[in-house]
């Protein structure tokens, strides 16, 4: 197999972020104090992958060229793509041709977090061959995804298309694919298409012979059962460990816990007085007087951190600010500061330089300056 080229989809207007990403890009926002986009760029670099197109949106693509750079740092090389309007994966895809070319890829959703990488998977794509790989995990309600079919039978081998729908966990067994279907009512699977791909340049021909869905989007699924249709050698694998689409707030902390829970502990930055418990990182320049941190948890570099308690599973960003409060469980993106609170913060998305604090005008009354679509919990 020719070298692989990578693909990452980082457009859309990331609405069930609101209102983070009214002003920042969805992948941009910080998991364990590093953006989700970070993680899927890492992972195409270990697999390899050294030439990758970035599908950006015009809305945000400035930001992500400013935070991502030419790849350099990621020891790639980036290019990026302007998606005009959101029209779906397949339309990316197409959108991305010319870069792509007739290469074989990996798609890969820049808004998703994959446990382990992707190394095996790829390794596996290019002894197997086939014309798509897609990768797979069962989910408690298939309904709300794009959902896979598997051939009953015996696993397959490097050139074998056999399946089976109690497909074992696993980067080395495959099974072929017999139909996809976007978000099921009545879904004969509980297998769902997780946010990576592996195509060969067959997938273009595909993705241009379909129509546009019902939301008007030319869906991805649409183009591999097309292939399927075309008899073409479409191949499913189980991923193992876990798998997130960070594209909602409670995914967001699902996978900040998820990623803290492999925390190595490391302190750089100052402690006064101060009890760290546990896997906890304390980044460079960050101070930390009369604090309590109970890990796994993350302190970015240049925090001021006074008087107060940080629980478990919790990032709390660069330059951010708690004083004389409680937080726990939540992530702080850069600049937010937590003060002179008397309840605990918890299970919450703070965005870059948030204030959440208690007003010293009497009489004591809450006042609030909110986005669209924000949840607020007083007791």
């Amino acid at each position: 197999m020719e070298q692989l080229k990578g693909l990452i989809l980082s457009g859309g207007k990331g609405t069930r972020l609101r209102p983070i990403t009214h002003t920042s890009a969805k992948q941009l926002v910080p998991v364990a104090n590093k953006p989700v986009l970070f993680y899927g760029i890492e992972a195409l670099a270990q697999a390899g992958i050294d030439q990758i197109g970035v599908i950006i949106a015009p809305e945000t693509g400035d930001e992500i060229r400013s935070a991502a750079g030419d790849g350099s740092a990621f020891h790639v090389h980036l290019h990026y793509i302007v998606q005009e309007q959101p029209l779906g994966l397949a339309h990316a895809v197409l959108t991305a041709q010319e870069f792509l070319s007739d290469s074989p890829f990996v798609m890969y959703l820049g808004d998703n977090l994959l446990q382990g990488g992707i190394v095996e998977l790829v390794n596996s794509f290019r002894a197997q061959q086939p014309h798509a790989l897609i990768l797979l995990t069962p989910v408690s309600d298939p309904s709300s995804y794009g959902i896979a079919e598997i051939d009953s039978g015996s696993p397959s081998d490097a050139r074998d298309v056999g399946g089976g729908a109690d497909l074992p966990a696993g980067p080395c067994v495959s099974r072929r694919v017999v139909r996809l279907v976007e978000k099921p009512q009545d879904p004969q699977s509980d297998l769902a298409l997780v946010g990576v791909y592996m195509f060969s340049s067959a997938i273009h021909h595909a993705a241009r012979a379909i129509r546009p869905s019902r939301r008007g989007e030319l869906e991805i699924t649409d183009a591999i059962q097309h292939m399927v249709d075309s008899r073409l050698d479409v191949r499913a694998q189980i991923v193992e460990g876990w798998w997130k689409d960070t594209g909602r707030v409670q995914d967001m902390l699902e996978a900040n816990r998820l990623v803290l829970d492999n925390l190595s502990a490391r302190v750089e930055g100052q402690l006064v007085d101060s009890t760290v418990e546990g896997r906890v990182v304390i980044e460079e320049h960050a101070s930390l007087h009369h604090v309590t941190v109970r890990g796994p948890a993350i302190i970015g570099a240049h925090a001021v951190l006074r008087d107060c308690y940080i629980g478990p599973y919790t990032a709390v960003g660069e330059r951010c600010t708690v004083v004389r409060a409680e937080v726990e469980h939540s992530i702080l993106l850069q600049g937010a500061s937590v003060c002179e609170l008397d309840g605990r913060i918890e299970s919450s998305l703070l965005g870059r330089n948030v204030t959440v604090g208690r007003g010293a005008q009497q009489p004591k009354a809450y006042r609030l300056l909110v986005g669209d679509n924000s949840q607020i919990s007083i007791p």
